[in-house]
């Protein structure tokens, strides 16, 4: 693997979001070449018609409203591109990826992990030095 870097998801890239406050055990889906769980009070995302669920602590901790139903993604992530295709566990379930696909962590020692497509990770991601 490469290093690590420190990248910010650009602010003109908002979400739509609802966090589902319902009498419910959550639900199951697939996505990401596995099995996902979503839990109660977690959060349904729209990222540009990408649609998946966010843990709700990982949320409110890294994103921030900028308008009634859309947030802005506010802290920083550390990513680096994958030398060779894998999976990663994540809070929802695991996500299967593609060499050069990036490995991304809400945290800097490396937890709070997911993937996604190099593609779409430098449209919404840029360096943050």
């Amino acid at each position: 693997m490469s290093q690590r870097q420190r990248y910010r998801r650009r602010p003109d890239r908002p979400v739509v979001a609802v966090r589902l406050l319902l009498d419910t055990e959550g639900f199951d889906y697939r996505k990401w070449g596995d099995q996902q769980h979503c839990k109660p009070g977690d959060w349904l995302v729209d990222s540009d018609g990408d649609i998946y669920t966010v843990d709700a602590a990982t949320f409110e901790r890294t994103y921030r409203s900028v308008g009634k139903g859309t947030y802005v993604k506010s802290t920083p992530v550390w990513a680096e591109a994958s030398e060779k295709a894998g999976s990663v566990s994540t809070q929802e379930g695991r996500t299967h990826f593609a060499a050069g696909d990036f490995l991304v962590s809400n945290n800097e020692e490396g937890t709070d992990s997911y993937a996604i497509e190099a593609k779409k990770f430098h449209a919404l991601y840029e360096r943050d030095d």
